[in-house]
């Protein structure tokens, strides 16, 4: 952030955290009471006004801090203006004297740094929390600390979520519609409290272990005497993909979480994996004797996030008696001790027509998702399992499963779930959304809710892995279908599997969705 170029723009009261620092401590020692408030102030409204006023009130000094675009976690299609526009609409208020950017996700490195004699927040109205993290818990020890105080305005409060929502061109006209209505009939603490219901339960996640490898490159063009594209390695980033990803995932909602999986003899991960996956996690991995742990590697011209070309590093080759018996040995111990089973199939060799029946025959609540990929040409269909009792699936796999590409979604997916002996299925459709089907309660379309497309791969384990436990606990098919798809707006707007939806920041979308 240039700094000197806000000043020369007329915008003198934006400062760095080093010169509030020196600011601070000169007003300090002249008797001066400095204020800090700090928040997101996205859409700047009368209530954060009155709010800002009143602090003023409180001392000689007021300071506004703002969360920087990367911190605000309020959902992908937030913020709605840039941490430059924000700073700079709070500059013009007369009764606040400086603005700074905060560069960190809570406020307590400002009040360190700045030792406010007072921090003032809004009063939170009504039921539901201020934050769903700590956050506020560690500023007011911090303000302690500085030998300041916490004070709560009491003024008159409106929601810049709300605002932004309703007023603003951020969704489609049928994620509007959809939002409107959903609102009439839920609130955000119903919703919340359906993801939270489910942290007892016991999961077993079984699937391939996938390395994910992200090669960030610029593209120079045409080598000079060959037909090829010719790029500059950048950088590279590797992600727990696969399965990992799945129980990475579902270990911030559910406490006892177990891992099943093969990895390769040959370049293991082992290391890797042990430091990526979260520590409520139990993992047993079977050897593939001979083979590496699979890598799927691509390549990615950085500036458009365009992906070139993909590299497996892979033995896909399923036949090995005494890996199936090892495997068949552990299913025996873990199935019968798990509430929820979650399944997810690359078609990468790790389950046999003996495994699948095991699962099928054993498992108290089974939730399953096959997908077919360039590694296994089309021939890993949903209708190896004969038995699920959720299944959640994108629309290219149900329709190369029926071999049709004509009939009605809603048809294809209502025959589907007959066919397979299956309660309820959820067919994620991309922009379009997701349809999920109950067979007693029929149907519920929900549109989709991204408005931030980063990458898509990986968003459908991340929909399968918190959806299946919300299914097996009973939440409503309405409801499900939501968290679906603001799951799925979550993982589209993170690059592959760099990182797990976790709870605090995903109360906190719900939460400005239902504003």
């Amino acid at each position: 952030m240039d700094f000197s170029a806000y000043q020369e723009n007329g915008h003198a009261k934006i400062k760095t955290i080093d010169a509030l620092a020196k600011i601070t401590a000169a007003k300090k020692a002249s008797q001066n009471v400095v204020v800090l408030c700090h928040g997101v102030f996205d859409l700047l409204h009368i209530g954060h006004i009155k709010h800002l006023e009143a602090a003023r009130k409180m001392g000689d000094v007021l300071i506004v801090s703002i969360t920087a675009d990367r911190f605000v976690n309020k959902g992908p299609h937030r913020p709605a203006f840039p941490e430059s526009l924000r700073a700079e609409a709070l500059s013009a208020l007369s009764c606040v004297d400086y603005v700074v950017i905060n560069q960190e996700p809570t406020a307590v490195n400002m009040i360190n740094a700045i030792k406010p004699s007072q921090y003032v927040k809004g009063i939170v109205r009504g039921e539901g929390k201020r934050d769903h993290s700590e956050a506020i818990e560690h500023e007011e020890d911090a303000i302690r600390k500085a030998g300041g105080k916490m004070v709560f305005t009491d003024e008159e409060t409106y929601s810049a979520s709300t605002l932004i929502n309703r007023f603003m061109d951020i969704f489609t006209h049928e994620a509007k519609a959809f939002l409107n209505s959903f609102r009439e009939r839920h609130t955000p603490e119903e919703i919340i409290g359906y993801l939270q219901s489910i942290r007892p339960l016991k999961v077993l996640t079984i699937g391939e272990t996938i390395i994910d490898e992200y090669n960030f490159c610029s593209a120079m063009g045409k080598a000079n005497k060959e037909p090829v594209l010719a790029v500059r390695s950048l950088y590279k980033e590797t992600y727990a993909g696969g399965i990992l990803a799945i129980a990475n995932h579902i270990s911030g909602f559910c406490d006892n979480v177990r891992l099943l999986s093969f990895l390769g003899e040959n370049r293991s991960f082992k290391e890797f994996i042990s430091n990526q996956l979260y520590s409520n996690i139990s993992t047993k991995f079977l050897l593939k004797p001979g083979a590496p742990t699979i890598v799927k590697r691509r390549y990615v011209e950085t500036y458009l996030g365009t992906k070139l070309f993909e590299v497996y590093e892979m033995e896909d080759n399923s036949d090995n008696p005494q890996m199936e018996r090892s495997f068949l040995e552990k299913l025996d111990d873990w199935l019968p001790e798990s509430d929820v089973v979650i399944v997810a199939d690359y078609g990468h060799g790790l389950f046999t027509g003996k495994t699948i029946e095991k699962i099928c025959e054993k498992s108290k609540f089974l939730a399953v998702n096959t997908q077919t990929n360039a590694g296994n040409k089309g021939y890993n269909l949903i209708s190896k399992y004969p038995r699920a009792d959720f299944i959640s699936i994108a629309e290219p796999e149900i329709r190369l499963d029926n071999r049709n590409m004509n009939v009605g979604i809603r048809d294809l997916t209502s025959n589907t779930a007959s066919r397979l002996n299956c309660g309820k299925m959820m067919i994620t459709r991309g922009k379009k959304g997701c349809l999920f089907f109950d067979n007693e309660r029929g149907f519920v379309e929900v549109p989709a809710f991204s408005v931030k497309m980063v990458d898509r791969i990986g968003a459908g384990d991340a929909v399968l892995s918190i959806t299946a436990p919300l299914v097996a606990a009973g939440a409503p098919m309405e409801a499900v279908g939501f968290l679906g798809n603001v799951i799925g707006a979550e993982a589209c707007s993170i690059m592959g599997n760099k990182k797990p939806i976790e709870p605090s920041g995903l109360f906190r979308h719900i939460t400005s969705l239902m504003n």
